[in-house]
């Protein structure tokens, strides 16, 4: 099970099955290990503990406000360091616009999250 632990690991904020659980799916299909973070309220903590290498989250919720909680990640010391991925359906500019504001590292539409995640992990991950 050695291999399990060198693969990278995206922890992955959904509610909505679509596109939340294709996005899992695509993770896995290009070698990550996934663990979707059912409780947004914990992503925090969460990625303090499992140090993932890349977080995607789906800003749409009806639960938490995901965009706090991505700007509170950026601020914590041992995970600000984390790309962050947001998305949300294209017609909601007003939480992609907040979702910039609160620190995602890129924020993309429910499409382009699907369609060119490959080329979003590449560019999310590059080193400035």
């Amino acid at each position: 099970m050695l291999w399990r632990v060198t693969q990278p690991l995206a922890l992955v904020v959904y509610e909505n099955l679509l596109p939340g659980t294709q996005l899992v799916n695509r993770l896995q299909d290009l070698r990550y290990r996934v663990r979707a973070v059912t409780d947004a309220g914990t992503l925090v903590a969460c990625a303090k503990e499992e140090r993932p290498m890349v977080v995607l989250a789906d800003v749409v919720s009806s639960r938490n406000d995901i965009c706090d909680i991505i700007a509170q990640l950026k601020k914590t010391p041992e995970t600000q360091h984390i790309p962050v991925i947001a998305f949300a359906s294209d017609n909601a500019a007003g939480l992609q616009a907040a979702a910039r504001a609160a620190g995602a590292t890129l924020v993309a539409g429910d499409a382009a999250i699907l369609n060119h995640l490959p080329q979003l992990l590449d560019q999310a991950l590059r080193v400035e």
